[in-house]
């Protein structure tokens, strides 16, 4: 905690001063974010640091595994959030950002009854155990550690499919309002893969222009329209 305090009195004495005025404006008048990431709680992982974002900018979900849980009508603070970025905050975009080394991947390595003195956690990540699933049937003979890199990948892909569940997305998509995408963080390399849709492969993700949409149907309406 001591750094923790360090930390806030630099902030008020050093940071604050730099975006007093945006900090000000955002206080009064309130957020406006165009981009919602659902990340993972890994303390190597911090969205607003991989993106250079300011204050304002983004609106974050983090949690064990960067998961979405699929639609269902008994409430969630997942589910929750998601709807009020799209329906109350309109954001444009949404971004799953997945990451090496995630240890709720690894958890799907973990021999059995790991996971027992975490019901709440085994129970958590059962919502990537399709994605589990997916490696060990196309990646047998494969190395661990790339068994781990692939299941991060269909771990963020199969969370898409569960975003697109959500009736706030679903609506937003067919409107074409929202564009969704799906991101993988190299914590040491500091790179990002990226999802592209029309060929369902990862990336790196380039400077300039706009990234991939996870599939065809995150292509805003006018862009549709003119294909």
């Amino acid at each position: 905690m001591k750094r923790l305090m360090e930390g806030v009195t630099r902030f008020r004495e050093d940071i604050y001063p730099e975006h007093e005025e945006n900090l000000r404006t955002l206080g009064r008048e309130g957020q406006n974010p165009k981009t919602l990431m659902i990340s993972c709680s890994d303390s190597r992982v911090v969205p607003e640091l991989i993106t250079q974002s300011l204050p304002g900018d983004l609106f974050v979900i983090r949690n064990a595994g960067n998961i979405v849980p699929p639609w269902q009508a008994i409430n969630g603070g997942v589910t929750s959030t998601i709807e009020y970025a799209v329906v109350g905050l309109g954001v444009t975009d949404i971004v799953i950002c997945g990451h090496a080394d995630c240890g709720a991947m690894k958890a799907h390595f973990a021999p059995a009854g790991a996971l027992d003195a975490m019901p709440s956690v085994k129970a958590w990540i059962g919502h990537s155990t399709a994605a589990r699933d997916i490696v060990h049937a196309c990646c047998e003979g494969v190395g661990e550690q790339d068994k781990l890199d692939r299941l991060v990948e269909e771990n963020v892909i199969l969370q898409l499919v569960h975003l697109r569940s959500h009736p706030s997305v679903a609506a937003a998509l067919a409107s074409g309002k929202l564009r969704l995408h799906g991101w993988v963080f190299d914590i040491e390399s500091g790179s990002i893969r990226a999802l592209d849709g029309s060929t369902g492969r990862f990336a790196a993700l380039g400077e300039g222009g706009d990234p991939p949409v996870a599939d065809a149907r995150s292509e805003p309406a006018a862009q549709k329209e003119a294909a």
